[in-house]
């Protein structure tokens, strides 16, 4: 699942940044005995100061007009602090993280005075090293886009960097492991909410709205965080997961049945790790999942401090082939690789080939499990859930992951596009489903896909339309630069990562607006 991505300008310091303190490295102060959500620094530290009138001036530049017309024109200040708080691991072990606290501040009402909170949860990265209080260095723009969407409209946003990364106690991130990563996100609300105070100087206060968003794995880390908060009977005003792989037995299983998605070896091997670490017993050796060139090492390869271009080149990860191309057995060739939908047939013959990351055998035995034992909702709709007795220990553990157990009550809308070569619609599609022939009447959910066509009376009709026209905009670009194929393959590689995401975040914005 990769991260957002809005093409931003750096942001250059002596342009942006009024005030700035403190460092992004080191580690997190010494409190005996911390409980979860304790603030570990008090007060907290300011990382920088940014001006509405100079954050203005860097959206104008011609790089970031795109996230200007989403955002509108800044309101606000922002003082962007670093939170470090307590949590816990995968497994339940006492660990820290850190994360940004973003607070308005300035004259005008919006700024000042009780404030709505923004809980977002950023999409998947391999960098061990990032955090969302960078709002110059972080290539995919999260941080900036969310101190321009919310943060300069009034929003306190909190925006957790998640166990495991930055400065982080926790060696691996216990990636799409839906208990830890909603107490992760709970836990950095606590502690920014106690952080508040004395960054906010008091003219800003927590006025008791709290909206909750996220991307791609961030998507699915808000729905579990919605989850696990209205179980809780904490508030929560409105959520909206975009993109988010919620469903995730049936998306493993699409992938082990030949659809394999975009990214899928980094994805891949981010989830093992995490399972294994938080689990147990998912294999008793690595050799037993992954080709024996990746096994040695790879529960320590990622997050990684090396960039994934570099990890590629020394041969420690395929960029992206999965499987093998030779079928585990001949039952099997017709999905070695699959071929329909045709759009995306590209996408899955990618996953297969030479030097690949999992083993023929690991495979087989996943697909026989998935035989034996199939999913409610897919490739076909039976119950709508996971399946009832899956056999592999790791579908056991998809199916403890899989977010389709639960009904908001609060108002929900799901983003996303129906063609995204990573995050297959079918997720959104699940969840919808499961809804539907469970909430009550009328229920409080929207589906948004931007992919579909625009009818009579559609409010998303124009950000459908909108849609549609960067894609034929990016085909265009590809093929005035030498594409044969009218430009899909570029359409493709900038679907789930470029061309969707300002598309759902001018919904998401309008719909928390609205509440």
């Amino acid at each position: 699942m990769r991260r957002i991505h809005i093409k931003v300008l750096p942001l250059f310091t002596a342009v942006l940044l009024a005030a700035c303190g403190g460092s992004n490295s080191g580690s997190d102060p010494v409190v005996a005995n911390p409980v979860r959500g304790q603030l570990l620094q008090s007060p907290p530290e300011l990382v920088t100061t940014v001006t509405a009138p100079a954050l203005l001036l860097a959206l104008n530049a011609l790089a970031n007009q795109q996230l200007l017309t989403i955002s509108g024109t800044p309101l606000c200040d922002i003082a962007v602090h670093r939170i470090r708080y307590a949590t816990v691991g995968g497994a339940n072990e006492a660990t820290t993280a850190s994360g940004a606290l973003m607070v308005p501040l300035g004259s005008d009402a919006v700024c000042r005075g009780a404030r709505p909170i923004l809980l977002y949860a950023h999409g998947t990265t391999t960098d061990r090293a990032f955090n969302m209080t960078n709002l110059q260095g972080d290539p995919n723009g999260e941080a900036l886009i969310m101190a321009a969407l919310f943060a300069s409209q009034g929003y306190i946003v909190v925006a957790p960097d998640y166990a495991g990364y930055e400065s982080s106690t926790l060696p691996y991130h216990p990636y799409l492991v839906a208990d830890q990563q909603s107490k992760d996100m709970i836990d950095a609300l606590a502690a920014a909410r106690s952080a508040l105070p004395a960054a906010a100087a008091p003219a800003t206060t927590d006025g008791g709205r709290l909206f909750i968003t996220g991307y791609s794995q961030g998507g699915y880390v808000a729905m579990a965080t919605h989850r696990a908060m209205q179980s809780a009977g904490m508030t929560v005003t409105a959520s909206a997961p975009m993109s988010g792989p919620y469903a995730m037995a049936a998306f493993v299983d699409a992938v082990f049945s030949g659809r394999v998605s975009s990214g899928a070896t980094v994805s891949f091997t981010l989830l093992m790790t995490a399972y294994q670490k938080s689990y147990g017993n998912l294999y008793s050796g690595t050799a037993e999942v992954f080709e024996a060139q990746y096994a040695s090492g790879i529960e320590s390869l990622l997050p990684s401090t090396t960039t994934r271009g570099v990890l590629y080149a020394q041969g420690k990860l395929p960029k992206d082939a999965m499987f093998s191309a030779t079928p585990p057995d001949p039952a099997f060739a017709d999905i070695t690789p699959a071929t329909t939908p045709a759009n995306l047939a590209p996408i899955f013959a990618a996953g297969f080939g030479a030097d690949h990351l999992v083993t023929n055998t690991f495979r087989l035995s996943y697909l026989l499990d998935a035989q034996a034992n199939p999913d409610g909702g897919w490739p076909t709709t039976t119950t709508g859930i996971s399946a009832a007795t899956p056999g592999t220990r790791l579908r056991q553990v998809l199916k403890q992951n899989d977010l389709r157990d639960w009904i908001p009550t609060a108002p929900t809308l799901l983003c996303g596009g129906n063609a995204d070569p990573t995050v297959y619609w079918l997720n959104t599609q699940l969840m919808q489903g499961y809804w539907a022939a469970r909430a009550p009447s009328p229920a409080p959910v929207i589906v948004l896909d931007l992919d579909s066509t625009a009818s009579g009376g559609d409010p998303y009709a124009d950000l459908k339309n909108q849609f549609a026209l960067a894609k034929q905009v990016a085909a265009a670009a590809a093929v005035a630069q030498g594409a044969t194929d009218g430009g899909a393959s570029a359409v493709a590689d900038a679907y789930h990562a470029g061309l969707v995401p300002p598309f759902c975040l001018a919904a998401v914005k309008d719909f928390f607006a609205a509440r």
